[in-house]
């Protein structure tokens, strides 16, 4: 019976582990090959490492290196930070249209990309309504360049990301403040505890674990960023706000194509996924 139980489970396991291998590994192994080459279609040639060479001395893969890592390190502890606050006011129960608000806050991350980001233009345009409101309250004294500045074209970058996916954490938070007992907040307020020092002592600690799967998840998200900046500042002013996965799709599509060095650009997403990946998951280790 047994025997009979393990063939049946690989019969079910068998066609995952072939789809797995055949679309993940099978071009994750490609690529890594592509990169090593030079040329186009039938006339690649093997090239060692000298894709690899090249982005040392590269200074367009140097700007939008420079910029994925700082939207990273930026907009992901912002967007952590927003949505665990977001989500644990919305978890009151005496707070009255909950249901309205976690939808509202939801909402961003199923939008039309194209739709929010012409809308995002607007607001922040030149004579948009975000530059007339500060003028009104006397923020500011000339209209903000917002598409056009380098640096808050940046800025208007981390903003969009940071709207569109607060939200999309913020669900996750919620589960799982709904997996606490409301006991141990009782316990902590008949101990003198504020609401600070429960978020602290026991939101936090109970939240460790969706907290490090949310931010290896937004880390990801946030180093294949490319659909902002290609819609919202298609990369500009003069690449201010380029990203490596735009400078990948530049490099096969807009520039002379070069699959081989496109790849090698590529796999540094890679490395810096898993270095990164290991670096949280050590972090948030609860094992001592």
């Amino acid at each position: 019976m047994k025997k009979k139980i393990d063939r049946r489970s690989w019969a079910f396991i068998i066609p995952s582990v072939i789809l797995i291998v055949a679309f993940v590994f099978y071009p994750m192994v490609q690529a890594f090959i592509t990169s090593m080459q030079t040329g186009m279609g039938n006339n690649l040639r093997f090239a060692g490492a000298a894709n690899y060479k090249r982005l040392l001395t590269d200074s367009t893969f140097v700007k939008a290196l420079c910029n994925t890592v700082m939207y990273l390190v930026i907009q992901v502890p912002v967007m952590i930070i927003l949505a665990l606050v977001i989500s644990s006011m919305l978890n009151d129960k005496k707070l009255k249209g909950r249901g309205f608000f976690r939808t509202a806050i939801f909402l961003p991350c199923v939008t039309s990309l194209v739709a929010y980001s012409i809308i995002f233009k607007s607001l922040f345009a030149t004579d948009g309504f975000v530059n007339i409101m500060l003028m009104n309250l006397n923020f500011i004294s000339e209209p903000i360049s917002w598409i056009t500045h380098p640096v808050f074209a940046k800025v208007l970058i981390i903003i969009a990301i940071t709207w569109r996916w607060t939200g999309y954490n913020m669900v996750f938070y919620l589960s799982g403040l709904q997996g606490i007992d409301d006991s141990i907040y009782e316990a902590a307020s008949i101990d003198g505890a504020g609401g600070f020092q429960k978020f602290k002592s026991i939101t936090l600690p109970m939240l460790k674990p969706i907290i490090l799967f949310t931010t290896i998840n937004s880390t990801i998200g946030t180093l294949q960023l490319f659909d902002e900046t290609v819609n919202i500042t298609n990369g500009g002013p003069a690449n201010a706000t380029i990203t490596i996965s735009q400078y990948i799709y530049n490099l096969l599509f807009k520039y002379q194509p070069n699959f081989g060095y496109a790849a090698a650009v590529s796999y540094v997403i890679v490395l810096l996924i898993v270095i990164l990946s290991i670096i949280q998951m050590k972090v948030g280790d609860d094992k001592e």
